[in-house]
């Protein structure tokens, strides 16, 4: 067995207080496809970060195979000092690289590679980057939140190219539909240790489970043997026999023992404040159509929502999402058609951009609204500290500013203040980011038990499928479809993703001036084959000659007289080979035949 490309023993890591890291340790193996979870602020990028070798750890060992390829994706990159998207990218290439691949990868994450990268977005920097790690496609791929602000046709691009990538993976991601379909093996961070599980995250949380039940189980077992040691002591047993103070010195251990585990962190307790019933309509739109001087963005909408629905509006970046939610809740005028309202709705939103958010305020003050010190939910007041609690914040937390908080731990709190106002309505407007796997699933929980009525936009597939009665699907064109259940419903009904079809008139708006929208679209309305796509059908015919001379060798020595008799271990390694080989060549031929039917449909257009 080959040896790890990557190695970390005893990682120990303390920012003030308690450790946040603790031995802990992994090895990372060619090829290898690796997910790295755990509560918000439970150190997963810290770690990342170590073993990409650009902080140092207290204590603790890192080692990296010589002459090993190490790219590493931050949250927050830094593009400074390239003129263009593409000239950033180019520089991450390095000799093995195709030629090809930095406008190929900058076209399938929806840009050009002529922006500027002074005037580039929070997502579209985060989408360079993500391009300049994948350009050279080297031995270790650290991936730090690669699905934030990535539509699901990119998202799903992007499982594609990772599961393609001859790269070992080591990936931080609350996607759970994107960690399950590309991971082998968990990494688990727990109270400051690492904890290992040779599966999928597929697997995990019931893995999780079990040892969160054993530790609870411990504990209890622990608790009891303090009492009875306790109540030998109350009844005042002599200490002058060694037996005796023996015993005294044990339970003063017991004591110890106890005070110095690190407890579990609680889960978040999300409680809605709910308003009188609204009316059974909700909201009715009547041909509707909008459009900012350029194509249509909402073209000949009838869509409608009654109380208690759940409807997910899924859609590329640019297709319109925000604009239909808008017009959904009579924040914007149609240009045509009508919006009809139902009576007496109180809506609360949740938005993405977190735009809510004073900088100065405390976050005390952000919960109560800086009136006084309680919050009211659900017709009970509570104290504001104890409301913090309930997701997650520390009682010292109180007075610090929004401006110092993470992305998780504002995405909690823009929970906490949603969820504290009353509302019979719910618009939740890419509720999932930054937010931990345990707080997602009680935010699901949270709402199939919500009485009103949810209107959802998303990227996370698995939260769709969980929450969402029905789903919008942009159609291309400024059509959107209602589909019955959630995103895999969608799917199975659609028998394709969201991607719209490809238009064969793409000359109808060659004059239009307002490319960001209709470049966003056509990206994913593909009439002709991408870089990659071309090179490959070039490079193809040449590859398969080679596997078929392969075989053809290999075969030949497998067929010498006495070679299994003399050389066992030899034979069986040649025979796995052939094997391989065999297997290559099948795919290759697969995809060299599906690529020129692609380009003789093409051709034939």
């Amino acid at each position: 067995m080959a040896p790890p490309l990557l190695i970390l023993r005893n990682i120990e890591l303390t920012f003030g207080g308690t450790p946040l890291l603790e031995s802990a340790e992994f090895s990372l193996s060619a090829g290898e496809r690796l997910c790295l979870v755990g509560r918000n602020g439970s150190g997963k990028s810290t770690l990342l970060k170590i073993a990409a070798g650009i902080i140092e750890a207290d204590d603790g060992e890192r080692f990296v195979q010589p002459g090993t390829s190490v790219r590493y994706l931050p949250q927050e990159p830094d593009l400074s000092g390239y003129a263009t998207t593409l000239d950033y990218v180019e520089g991450g290439m390095d000799a093995s690289a195709e030629h090809y691949r930095p406008q190929y990868l900058l076209s399938e994450l929806g840009l050009s590679g002529n922006e500027n990268p002074e005037h580039l977005s929070g997502g579209e920097a985060r989408r360079a980057a993500l391009a300049r790690v994948l350009v050279a496609e080297p031995d270790i791929l650290l991936l730090d939140e690669p699905t934030n602000h990535l539509d699901l046709n990119v998202i799903e691009w992007l499982e594609t190219e990772l599961k393609s990538v001859r790269s070992a993976i080591v990936l931080i991601s609350h996607d759970r539909r994107f960690l399950e379909n590309l991971t082998r093996s968990t990494l688990w961070i727990y109270q400051g240790a690492t904890r290992r599980f040779d599966q999928g995250f597929a697997g995990f949380e019931e893995w999780r489970d079990g040892i969160l039940e054993q530790q609870i189980t411990e504990r209890h077992k622990l608790d009891r043997k303090i009492i009875r040691e306790t109540e030998w002591m109350r009844k005042g047993v002599t200490a002058r026999r060694k037996r005796n103070q023996g015993r005294l010195r044990a339970l003063k251990d017991l004591r110890k023992q106890r005070s110095e585990q690190r407890v579990a962190t609680g889960s978040a307790q999300l409680t809605t404040s709910e308003s009188r019933t609204s009316g059974k309509l909700v909201a009715e739109a009547v041909g509707v159509n909008k459009s900012y001087g350029g194509p249509q963005i909402i073209n000949n909408l009838n869509l409608r929502m009654l109380r208690g629905d759940r409807l997910a509006i899924v859609g590329p970046n640019g297709a319109g999402k925000t604009t239909l939610l808008n017009l959904l809740t009579g924040a914007l005028a149609p240009d045509s058609g009508t919006i009809k309202l139902g009576t007496n709705l109180e809506m609360v939103t949740i938005d993405q951009k977190r735009e809510s958010l004073n900088e100065t305020w405390t976050l005390a003050e952000a919960l109560t609204n800086g009136q006084g010190d309680s919050v009211t939910v659900g017709g009970e007041q509570k104290h504001v500290i104890g409301y913090m609690r309930d997701f997650l914040f520390l009682p010292e937390q109180a007075r610090t500013p929004i401006g110092a908080l993470s992305g998780g731990e504002r995405g909690r709190l823009m929970l906490a203040r949603a969820l504290a106002q009353t509302s019979n309505l719910l618009i939740l407007d890419e509720p999932t980011n930054d937010l931990d796997l345990e707080t997602l699933d009680l935010l699901q929980e949270m709402l199939t038990d919500y009485a009103g009525t949810v209107l959802l936009v998303s990227h996370d597939r698995d939260f769709i499928d969980r929450v969402a009665l029905s789903t919008l699907a942009f159609e291309g064109d400024g059509n959107w479809v209602e589909y019955a259940g959630g995103y895999s419903d969608m799917i199975a009904q659609r028998g394709r993703n969201i991607e719209p079809k490809a238009k064969k008139n793409s000359g109808k708006n060659k004059n239009n001036k307002n490319t960001e929208k209709s470049s966003t679209n056509n990206v994913f309305a593909k009439s002709k084959m991408t870089f990659k796509d071309k090179h490959k059908l070039e490079k193809l015919p040449g590859e398969m000659d080679a596997l078929r001379s392969n075989i053809i060798k290999l075969q030949t020595q497998l067929a010498e007289p006495d070679f299994y008799s003399k050389t066992p271990e030899k034979f069986n390694q040649m025979a796995e080979q052939l094997k391989t080989v065999e297997q290559n060549l099948s795919l290759a031929e697969e995809q060299w035949l599906t690529l020129s039917l692609l380009q003789d449909e093409i051709d034939g257009n």
